[in-house]
């Protein structure tokens, strides 16, 4: 049995088959393309080919991809859809897309604010206004709207009237329509949890493109009798049917893929990893072999939001990233780069630009293309372009870590060779074998995740009581996102007293993660 693990860059579309000892039995790096399948097929088609591997034997296929990032940047395939905020007369002053921008802005075809609501301990605001909320549903249904984002007052406390909604919704708009709700998506901060919202509704008809196109590409193969699996940003996998209710959850995941790709390579179980593509490099921290989970509001495209997403942080810096040398002498790489078209620009390659990867060929760092054809490169030319590199990522790595102590450093990705060995803030630097597709191995190997998050007033709700409730929700959240019940185990607890809360206010959170079924 083998599992077949895809995941798809900005450069490259990296392909990984992993056998049932999870060992790499093979893989491949192809370049990316404009319209992402045809570079998907071209990557199981030649793994297929090269590892001779019979397709029937391929029982799960995993992918991560960039398309929902690449949409909300982009501002392409996003669906019209109405915005319903539950929480007059408390929340009217700041309307929903309030510091969104105007093109951005038009996927909302109507809006509506209605009462309803709760305090932040848990007494209601006001009733749930039930007829304006009809109303609002039955203009939408008029317009033909097949995507609704409903928020709600501190509905991280209760989401009584989210819930409410959404049976509402369903009984006007029909059972097929796409219901976001807040409560299921972002943490506290009604604003920045209802952005989340609102994206996550708009990305429903990429989600359906990019599931179903997987699913025809795998079958345009041969490839049968695997299950169908999408990676997600803390570094988990998540069924099909649960990806089109939740695609915001896969932005991200190139990171995570290979954060948890790095973890799995090299057995640290805490540690920072660098993966440097083509394009840009990602710096991120193992915790206990899963990524660490940044702990301030996000932005996407533009917009500021608050719901779960990894510690990450991207520079313009890759193998393609271009080399200048200035006036004054001084010497620049990146943040531009000739991306997926490395192999035609390169001049180690035959081309006419001067590119990282062509400074760590010239200073023997790696072995690729044509040495011959950087020879004239001077030698102070390439020594400043890496020093530039390496300050560029030394200080990055100070900003992951969060005392002044060394840390542990795994370095993978394929443009990984314009780094040097050595790095001032790193214990040990590990170069592990397969890194190149660290990736694609992450998403190959990675688990499915439940992550539970609640305010409790230990007062009304013993601790025990609390945490013992809140792990079984999180089991059930992993269960349903297609983890098989018997292997979950607790990745992490974490509660934390609030101030300003009545009585004991505690955020509890849970995080588990079991096998595949």
């Amino acid at each position: 049995m083998y599992k077949l693990g895809i995941d798809v860059g900005g450069t490259n579309t990296d392909a990984v088959l992993i056998d049932d000892q999870l060992r790499v039995a093979a893989s491949v790096k192809q370049p990316s393309t404009k319209d992402v399948y045809s570079g998907i097929l071209a990557a199981v088609h030649t793994i297929l080919e090269e590892s001779g591997v019979d397709r029937t034997q391929i029982r799960q296929a995993m992918l991560g991809t960039t398309q929902c990032t690449n949409a909300i940047v982009e501002r392409k395939g996003l669906a019209s859809i109405g915005i319903l905020r539950i929480g007059a007369p408390a929340a009217l002053d700041i309307p929903p897309m309030v510091d969104w921008a105007e093109d951005l802005k038009a996927i909302a075809v109507d809006t509506a604010l209605i009462g309803g609501g709760f305090e932040y301990d848990g007494r209601e605001l006001s009733p749930f206004d039930r007829e304006a909320a009809k109303s609002f549903f039955l203009g939408l249904k008029e317009k033909g709207i097949k995507s609704v984002a409903i928020s709600c007052v501190f509905s991280t406390v209760r989401n009584d009237h989210e819930q409410e909604a959404v049976r509402l919704c369903r009984e006007i708009m029909g059972s097929d329509v796409h219901v976001s709700i807040s409560s299921e998506i972002g943490s506290m901060g009604l604003i920045e949890r209802e952005n989340a919202t609102i994206l996550n509704a708009a990305l429903y008809h990429v989600a359906e493109s990019f599931t179903e196109g997987f699913a025809q590409s795998l079958q345009d193969e041969g490839i049968a009798n695997a299950d169908i699996y999408l990676s997600q940003n803390d570094g988990t996998l998540m069924t099909m049917e649960y990806a089109r209710r939740y695609p915001i959850l896969t932005i991200a995941c190139g990171p995570t893929n290979s954060i948890r790709g790095a973890c799995y390579l090299s057995q640290l179980k805490n540690a920072v990893v660098i993966d440097v593509g083509g394009t840009t490099t990602d710096l991120g921290v193992i915790q206990n072999s899963f990524p660490r989970e940044s702990g301030v509001a996000v932005t996407i495209g533009g917009v500021r939001t608050n719901f779960r997403m990894p510690d990450v942080i991207s520079i313009g810096l890759g193998g393609g990233s271009i080399v200048r040398e200035h006036a004054d002498g001084h010497v620049t790489v990146g943040p531009d780069s000739v991306g997926y078209q490395i192999t035609e620009k390169a001049l180690v390659f035959g081309g006419d630009v001067c590119t990282a990867t062509d400074i760590a060929v010239r200073l023997g760092l790696a072995d690729l293309g044509d040495a011959s054809k950087v020879s004239h490169l001077s030698g102070d030319f390439a020594r400043k372009a890496m020093s530039a590199i390496t300050e560029l990522v030394e200080d990055n790595l100070d900003a992951m870590k969060v005392s002044s102590e060394d840390v542990d450093l795994i370095l993978v990705g394929g443009g990984s060779v314009i780094l040097p060995k050595e790095l001032a803030g790193a214990r040990t630097v590990a170069k592990p074998e397969s890194g190149g597709v660290a990736n694609a191995i992450g998403s190959a190997i990675s688990k499915v995740s439940g992550n539970y998050e609640k305010l409790v007033d230990y007062l009304v709700t013993p601790r025990e009581q609390a945490l013992e409730s809140a792990k079984a929700e999180a089991v059930d959240l992993a269960v349903e996102a297609g983890a098989v019940r018997e292997t979950v185990e607790i990745v992490d607890v974490e509660d934390v007293p609030l101030q300003y809360y009545p009585g004991n206010t505690n955020r509890v959170k849970v995080k588990v993660a079991g096998d595949l079924r």
